[in-house]
């Protein structure tokens, strides 16, 4: 088991050193070097737009200043980022189990659990913790946030205990209050655990323990509001974010299946206790996440976390805790069969950590090639370019310091995103006009073009070649 658990933690170190690039990776390099140019007035970290963006949280201004005072490249700043990521999330789940149980031998079968007690197909998200997902995302911001979440609990879970002093809710005030910042989705689910923990306590908090509360509950929201980069409530009902989540309600039997090993677990321990911190953080989950369901919200199934976390932790410990014979052994080979499936359904995570023609066929079948990037591009695109491009590349030249016409990704605080996005379509479509491609270069004050359509007297001169074949093309005035 430890073992096991061990080199699961060594597959995402080599994961952190060698920073594959699938997914949201080049908008967190962008938001770095945003803030490494004007720390003060980043400006949105996509497009060239004077707009606030969530991504300017605390995490990212903080590695903007290492990168700033020790000049490391962005990416090397990344790699330092996953690494500060993946070892608050470890230290966190280490202290959050052991305030739920003496075995020390719970914590690697706990960690195994969060990685591998998922479904029978790959779930990549940020602020999920299956290996896959946590192989993509550990250098993102919500890596961190979820490891400061467990350590809230920990912290939280002995305060209680203790009836701690003012100064000491008021830090976890203040942390929670981070979280939030650092990834708004995960303060969400950091903030059901707590309420969990409150309402799971025993003995039950009195007044003055309740008081405290309070003033920690004042501090992160003081915290919250008085940040300068975004507003937060600003992404209160925001248009656009319920159709970006509504595949989380889809195929959840698949993607979550194994998890169910875990309600048998919560089951026994509600049985047993019905204030139990880990059931009552799971109903609250579950709550959230129907509710979103039903109401067409679908940004609340972000809430998802709350509920597979309780059932993964819940069976990790239950298999020690039991004290049934029966039980024990017949939970402990249900789970054994779980995480077994589980590490072959993940295996593909070795495919980011070495190269794929090192690995068995079987395996090399179920990984995915990172993505190549746009750095050929660099000796001719400057930064602050404005470079028009599909959603594709659009995802990965602003890590290099360009601007796209059109965001890679959904940008819910940009007020023009429909119109750069159609501008985008239009220039690219192949019934558009040379003039009318013209004056959709000249409105974004385009300087360069990927891939362009390419006509007599269409203004752009041919500069050089990527690897897949793409085109980078000069806007010749």
């Amino acid at each position: 088991m430890w073992t096991a658990a061990a080199l699961s933690v060594l597959l995402l170190l080599l994961v952190s050193l060698r920073l594959p690039w699938i997914g949201d990776l080049g908008m967190h390099a962008a938001t770095l070097e945003r803030l490494r140019h004007d720390l003060v007035n980043p400006g949105n970290p996509l497009v060239n737009a004077d707009t606030p963006s969530p991504y300017y949280s605390p995490w990212a201004v903080f590695f903007a200043l290492v990168a700033d005072v020790s000049g490391a490249p962005t990416f090397g700043v990344l790699r330092a980022a996953a690494l500060v990521g993946l070892a608050v999330l470890l230290s966190g789940v280490w202290r959050f189990v052991r305030t739920l149980t003496e075995r020390t031998a719970a914590v690697p079968l706990a960690l195994l659990c969060l990685t591998l007690l998922w479904g029978t197909r790959v779930f990549a998200w940020s602020g999920f913790t299956g290996l896959g997902s946590l192989a993509l995302t550990v250098s993102y911001p919500s890596t961190l946030a979820l490891g400061l979440a467990f350590h809230l609990w920990a912290w939280l879970r002995r305060a209680l205990a203790a009836a701690a002093s003012w100064p000491v809710f008021l830090g976890l005030g203040l942390l929670w209050g981070t979280i939030v910042l650092v990834h708004q989705f995960t303060g969400v689910v950091a903030g059901l655990g707590v309420l969990a923990l409150v309402l799971g306590a025993r003995p039950w908090p009195p007044r003055a323990v309740w008081a405290r509360l309070a003033g920690g509950t004042a501090a992160a929201g003081a915290l919250v509001l008085a940040w300068p980069y975004y507003d937060l409530l600003a992404l209160w009902g925001a248009e656009g974010m319920d159709a970006i989540h509504r595949p989380l309600y889809r195929d959840t039997a698949i993607r979550f299946g194994l998890v169910a090993v875990g309600l048998p677990a919560l089951a026994a321990r509600w049985w047993r206790d019905r204030r139990d911190p880990l059931a009552l953080f799971f109903l609250l989950g579950l709550l959230v996440v129907a509710a979103g369901g039903v109401s067409g919200h679908y940004a609340w199934g972000r809430a998802l976390p709350a509920v597979l976390i309780p059932a993964q932790l819940a069976v990790a410990i239950e298999v020690f805790a039991a004290t049934r014979r029966w039980w024990r052994t017949t939970l402990a080979l249900l789970l054994a069969a779980a995480l077994a499936v589980g590490a072959w359904m993940q295996i593909g995570t070795l495919g980011y950590a070495v190269p794929h023609h090192w690995l068995p066929d079987p395996v090399a079948a179920k990984a995915r090639e990172p993505w190549h990037g746009y750095r050929w591009t660099t000796p001719w695109v400057r930064y602050g370019d404005v470079v028009m491009a599909r959603t594709f590349p659009a995802r990965q030249l602003p890590a290099h310091g360009a601007y796209t016409v059109a965001p890679g990704y959904p940008d819910v605080l940009l007020p023009d995103e429909r119109q750069r996005i159609a501008a985008t379509e239009r220039y690219y479509a192949e019934d558009t006009a040379a003039g009318e491609r013209a004056r959709i270069l000249a409105a974004h004050r385009v300087r360069w073009v990927l891939d362009g359509p390419r006509r007599p007297g269409d203004g752009l001169r041919e500069v050089a070649e990527g690897p897949n074949g793409e085109r980078l093309y000069r806007v010749v005035p």
